[in-house]
């Protein structure tokens, strides 16, 4: 499996150019996801009024959860990122030098960004916002790999993670709603 996860990164990380090394590293900034952030929170307190701080004050506790719960992972499974991994060394691009930590499995961007979008999508429940937030955390996880720094595996591990928490904590906040509300 680890060879397999090792030769699909090659593949995908294989595919650069000047133009995608910009627009990469940019996408994988998180201060560039302000703006959406700030979107999303307007939009659920449009939809929930006065109830909003419900849903509102669970977002941190989500961005805690992806942030915690991916350190921790990290940190059990030991798993070298590709531009760290020494049987890869020479054929891993990576982009201005980039390449934090040690470990990488599971993407703290992919768990974060499934998050925000599970959490969002199933809290707005519009098929446009749906389908627009849910390829920004595609996008986002794809420039991890592009910039060298996590394999697919870490991706589909921290999606997984951020999809889990993202859904169950919507989940929370609206029964929450709807018991304060009767």
């Amino acid at each position: 499996m680890i060879e397999f996860d090792q030769k699909i990164f090659l593949i995908l990380n294989s595919l650069h150019s000047p133009f995608f090394d910009t627009v990469m590293r940019i996408l994988s900034m998180r201060t560039v996801w302000i703006p959406l952030y700030l979107a999303i929170i307007w939009m659920i307190t449009r939809k929930y009024g006065r109830s909003s701080w419900i849903p509102l004050l669970i977002i941190p506790v989500l961005v805690l959860i992806d942030d915690r719960g991916s350190s921790i992972l990290k940190n059990l499974t030991e798993r070298p990122r590709p531009c760290k991994e020494p049987a890869l060394a020479g054929m891993v691009h990576t982009v201005m030098g980039y390449c934090p930590g040690m470990y990488g499995f599971v993407s703290g961007h992919a768990a974060n960004s499934f998050g925000v979008a599970a959490y969002s999508a199933s809290l707005l429940g519009r098929k446009w916002f749906t389908w627009s937030i849910f390829i920004w955390a595609a996008l986002v996880s794809y420039s991890r790999i592009y910039l060298g720094v996590h394999y697919p595996g870490d991706v589909l591990g921290g999606a997984m993670l951020g999809l889990l928490a993202g859904t169950g904590l919507a989940w929370g906040a609206q029964r929450l709603i709807k018991s304060i509300k009767k």
